[in-house]
């Protein structure tokens, strides 16, 4: 049976798992408002993706005035 002959140490142990931490998200920017979306999703503040419409957005009267 397969015993390990020495303690892992804790450096060795951390370089093994280096690779395991969180990639940040990308960010870009809507073409249309210059809003930062996420890349492929929708804008939130104008619904563009791509340069094309995709969703409709609602504007409330009371944010216009």
């Amino acid at each position: 049976m397969a015993v390990p002959k020495r303690r892992t140490s804790k450096a060795r142990q951390g370089k093994r798992r280096s690779h395991l931490h969180l990639k940040p998200k990308q960010n870009t920017y809507c073409s249309r408002c210059g809003e930062a979306v996420r890349a492929h999703f929708v804008c939130n503040n104008c619904g563009w993706l791509n340069s094309q419409a995709r969703e409709a957005v609602v504007i409330d009267e009371a944010e216009e005035s």
